[in-house]
């Protein structure tokens, strides 16, 4: 943390405050318009799931081209793949039935407890102890992993 650049921080805090205000302006942080949109009544969080990913997508093909580093943390930009798996579609699964049950993703649950929504503090409780549980089951899984090939 220290061999950061001294305005990481700040700035990770104004793109929060960027990505909340966003969310609240376009109505994502709302649970009936992300249910409305899983119902295919209301494409409105396609087209921002599309913005966000075009811009995404520009930033990702130019700033390489630009800069051989990320500015505030130096490090390279390059590609990170991970495996496409079981874990991967198991965990897909389970975030989407969560998805669906509440109506509201990771970071748009904060957005719509900054907008008022206090219901939405039983899925934010619901994913605090959702990840919990799953870094116990990993934790458990390594360790037993690890004492099974100690053991051969």
């Amino acid at each position: 943390m220290a061999d950061r650049h001294p305005l990481f921080m700040p700035l990770i805090l104004v793109g929060g405050l960027i990505f909340g205000f966003g969310l609240g302006f376009s109505q994502m942080a709302r649970p009936e318009v992300v249910l409305n949109f899983l119902q295919f009544e209301d494409f409105g969080l396609l087209f921002v799931m599309f913005g966000a990913a075009i811009v995404s997508g520009v930033a990702f093909a130019v700033m390489p081209r630009i800069r051989d580093s990320a500015p505030l943390t130096g490090d390279r930009y390059e590609r990170r793949l991970k495996p496409f798996d079981r874990n991967v579609l198991i965990g897909g699964a389970i975030f989407g039935v969560g998805w669906g049950l509440s109506g509201i993703c990771p970071g748009a649950a904060y957005a719509s407890l900054g907008v008022g929504n206090v219901s939405i503090l039983w899925a934010l409780a619901g994913m605090f102890v959702g990840s919990y549980l799953q870094g116990r089951w990993r934790s458990q899984r390594a360790a037993s992993e690890a004492a099974a090939t100690g053991a051969d």
